[in-house]
């Protein structure tokens, strides 16, 4: 009896501890995978929509700096010409006060000549305290954009690092997932140029440019942040491939919904952009309820429908 109670309890102990060590199913891989490359992604727009408005930041300082170095040079003349107006006066005043004032009618001559310097010299302070305004105005610009880039410099950082942390935690999954499949990442599958074209539908103007070039970044591999030519994130493809259409669009998800026109499921048509819900991904349009993206990390640009996941609408380039 008390060999098999002992034998019963370590039975007992035995099979939870079996079962905690029980490798996960591929299924499960797989959507732990996607869970963790979809939070990834959301991380990398936001790091996008920081590295876009950092250099937008970056122009107008830079157009900033432009202005203020000629009115620096205006206000330094304007002064000089009013120090060389003081010392004229005194000089003059200095020098013929006596006589002018010793001559007939010299005191109304001394007196027109001092009303003359009075108004010129207030016509340059004028001019100075104009020049000195406007310098201000500028500086105090300068000197917020300066503070909204640091700011925005610190969130990038922070971004980084929270980016850091998602890749390690990927990088485990994707040893579960080379145990799993053999392979970590889908295996690259460049196609070549000549082939490109004849895949591409027959679409006229900048729209066609932009779809054609979609079709030719077909097997390059999901890179986050980048936007060609050897790998792109979901934003940087679009961008790219407008890009290569003479539009510019922002690299990122965010940004592109806020700067295309708005229109229905039914008008959608090749070089059209669709938005998932919650704006963390996005593709091209290319016709026939498909689209091309580039899915996430560890996989590849490909076509596919277009209803992968719930839509947040739908953008026309303009």
């Amino acid at each position: 009896m008390r060999t098999l109670t002992v034998a019963g309890l370590t039975a007992a102990l035995i099979a939870p501890s079996s079962a905690a060590r029980a490798e996960p199913s591929v299924a499960e891989l797989t959507a732990r995978i996607e869970k963790s490359s979809t939070e990834l992604e959301r991380v990398v727009e936001s790091y996008n929509k920081l590295n876009e408005e950092i250099k937008a930041n970056k122009k107008t300082a830079a157009a900033l700096h432009a202005r203020i170095g000629p009115l620096e040079e205006q206000t330094a003349r304007s002064r000089a010409d009013v120090g060389q107006l003081a010392v004229t006066a005194y000089k003059t005043g200095g020098l013929r006060t006596a006589q002018a004032l010793l001559e007939p009618g010299g005191s109304t001559s001394l007196l027109d000549r001092l009303s003359t310097i009075d108004r010129l010299t207030r016509e340059r302070q004028d001019r100075i305290a104009g020049f000195t305004t406007s310098q201000r105005k500028l500086v105090d610009e300068k000197n917020r954009l300066d503070a909204t880039l640091a700011r925005e410099a610190a969130q990038a950082r922070s971004i980084a690092n929270t980016r850091k942390k998602i890749e390690r935690d990927l990088a485990r999954l994707y040893e579960l997932r080379r145990d799993a499949y053999g392979r970590a990442t889908e295996a690259p599958s460049p196609r070549p140029a000549a082939r490109s074209a004849p895949d591409a539908p027959a679409v006229a103007g900048s729209a066609g440019v932009a779809v054609r070039y979609a079709y030719g970044a077909i097997g390059k591999p999901y890179v986050w942040g980048a936007d060609g030519p050897n790998g792109y994130d979901c934003s940087g493809l679009t961008s790219a491939a407008w890009r290569a259409a003479g539009r510019s669009l922002p690299h990122n998800t965010r940004m592109q919904w806020g700067v295309v026109t708005h229109i229905g499921r039914g008008d959608l048509r090749p070089g059209d952009l669709v938005f998932y819900s919650g704006l963390g991904h996005m593709a091209l349009y290319v016709g026939g309820g498909q689209i091309i993206d580039a899915p996430s990390a560890g996989r590849n640009v490909l076509k596919r429908d277009m209803d992968i996941m719930p839509i947040q609408g739908y953008g026309r380039v303009r």
